[in-house]
């Protein structure tokens, strides 16, 4: 989960993409970059944090031009190095910078084939440097030294030949223009808007449409599965669909916790999604413990909160906050470490013993992951004085690795992977525990847009919708994305691939 922005302007871009970017700070804490292009120069500042630390003023005067891409990222396999923050750059051909949000699931195979055919090396683990090398490569076959819209077309079309997996991505092409494209199966977020000024258009794309929004652009619409969208740098657009057969499977996990609620994504409010989600776990309850004893519903802030309100509201009962948050901790699924993300849970949340204290209680997520963070808000629970500690998750039992740029840990470390339901609630000292039925979900989103026939949830299910990901690539990611291997990347232990000793 990683966020991207571009934007082409009749003015300098970036204060524009700075405020774009702490828009999506959401969707990672761990890198913030932007690159820009004015007069012949590519511009570029990125490093390890958030946006507000990243750029200082004297970054922002450094980054000129009206021309620019950012992202802010966090880490979904590897390490968190300032070599791996993004956008990526290389100088051949044109100078192209791009910035990438999800997975290639064939990126092992894709840097053997850079190194060996396409004669081009991989300095990173991002397999955003891979994508942006083919894509350069794709380009550079053309031989021109003057290109077309129809020309980034055709090198988007190998991409997609050639790239496997969920990706979003935003590129700039020196005195080129700024494009945007999408996975044939649409599952990470993409869309893009515009809006007058001075007379002319100025256009943005973007992970979600709350930065559209906010930046005072109007939304147009998403970027379709395999479409390229190709703004030149006199800002002109042009659009071509680029895959042979595109397929809409967006990932239905932007709805459950990922996307901002003030979003639109896929012609889906995920606001609207959430409070559907709601009202289908209620319903649920009704059905298997109609003659429940529950005496109040409290949310776990923040992403559940649109869920936890309706589903108060149909079982006729109090809805309180009964947790504060430190809004200056990050996401705890995201950290390395089990003893780093229970401490960061009593550092983020602190109970108001009032409204625990000698109550049966509903707590309700939006999902249960490792269960960590389960676990202990369960026990701040019962230590402010609960009687009876019961937990709804908004969504299904995740029991499977997500492979297209969720960081969710190896599959031996999801608390639901080879349990029932009642184990998983032994395991996080609930009383009782209750999951969202899958196709309730489904319902939930859906409902906001029809035309979306098949949603992506594979972490809910195992069934991967790109039909690539064997049993050794989940094994392979097993290892990568253990806390023992996240801790060798932390001090440095793991050495970069080395490609010309490969086989």
């Amino acid at each position: 989960m990683c966020g991207i922005i571009g934007i082409v302007a009749k003015t300098n871009v970036n204060q524009v993409l700075y405020d774009g970017l702490t828009v999506l700070q959401h969707r990672g804490q761990d890198a913030a970059g932007i690159a820009t292009y004015d007069d012949g120069r590519l511009y570029l500042r990125k490093n390890n944090g958030l946006v507000r630390d990243v750029f200082q003023t004297r970054h922002m005067m450094n980054l000129k031009g009206k021309l620019g891409i950012g992202h802010v990222r966090y880490p979904t396999a590897g390490c968190s190095s300032s070599a791996e923050a993004q956008p990526f750059y290389v100088n051949s051909p044109y100078g192209i910078t791009l910035a990438h949000n999800g997975n290639l699931t064939n990126a092992e195979q894709l840097k053997h084939d850079l190194f060996r055919e396409d004669l081009r090396h991989i300095n990173t683990e991002s397999d955003s440097e891979v994508l942006l090398n083919v894509f350069a490569h794709e380009l550079q076959r053309l031989g021109k030294l003057h290109i077309s819209a129809e020309d980034v077309f055709s090198a988007v079309a190998q991409v997609h030949r050639r790239c496997k997996g969920g990706y979003a991505a935003v590129a700039m092409i020196a005195g080129v223009g700024i494009l945007g494209f999408r996975d044939p199966h649409g599952i990470r977020p993409i869309v893009f808007g515009e809006r007058k000024s001075k007379g002319a258009t100025e256009f943005i794309i973007a992970s979600e449409s709350v930065a559209i929004a906010a930046l005072g652009f109007k939304l147009v619409r998403d970027i379709e599965p395999g479409e390229v969208i190709f703004i030149d740098a006199g800002g002109k657009l042009h659009t071509r669909q680029c895959a042979e057969n595109p397929f809409y499977s967006p990932c239905i996990f932007e709805h459950v916790y990922l996307a901002r609620p003030d979003s639109i994504i896929d012609g889906i409010s995920v606001y609207k999604a959430r409070l559907r989600m709601g009202r289908k776990l209620a319903a649920k309850i009704m059905r298997l413990w109609p003659d429940h004893d529950i005496d109040v519903v409290i949310p776990i802030p923040d992403t559940s909160r649109t869920a936890a309100l309706p589903l108060a509201y149909a079982l006729g009962l109090k809805y309180r906050e009964g947790f504060i948050k430190n809004r200056y901790i990050t996401r705890t699924f995201i950290m390395p470490g089990q003893a780093v993300r229970k401490k960061s849970v009593r550092q983020k949340l602190n109970a108001i013993d009032l409204e625990f204290r000698g109550k049966n209680v509903l707590l309700v997520d939006d999902s249960i992951i490792r269960g960590t963070t389960s676990r202990e808000i369960i026990q701040m629970a019962r230590d402010a004085g609960a009687k009876k500690v019961y937990f709804a998750s908004a969504a299904p039992p995740v029991r499977y690795p997500n492979v297209y740029g969720i960081d969710m840990p190896s599959v031996n470390e999801l608390i639901a992977h080879n349990r029932t339901e009642e184990e998983v609630a032994k395991e996080i000292g609930a009383d009782w525990l209750i999951y969202q039925d899958l196709d309730d979900l489904i319902d939930a989103a859906r409902k906001g847009n029809p035309k979306v026939e098949r949603f992506d949830t594979s972490c809910f299910t195992g069934e991967y919708v790109t039909g690539d990901v064997s049993q050794d690539y989940l094994d392979h990611l097993e290892i990568l994305r253990s806390d023992k291997a996240k801790a060798r990347w932390e001090v440095g232990e793991v050495a970069l691939t080395d490609l010309s000793n490969s086989a």
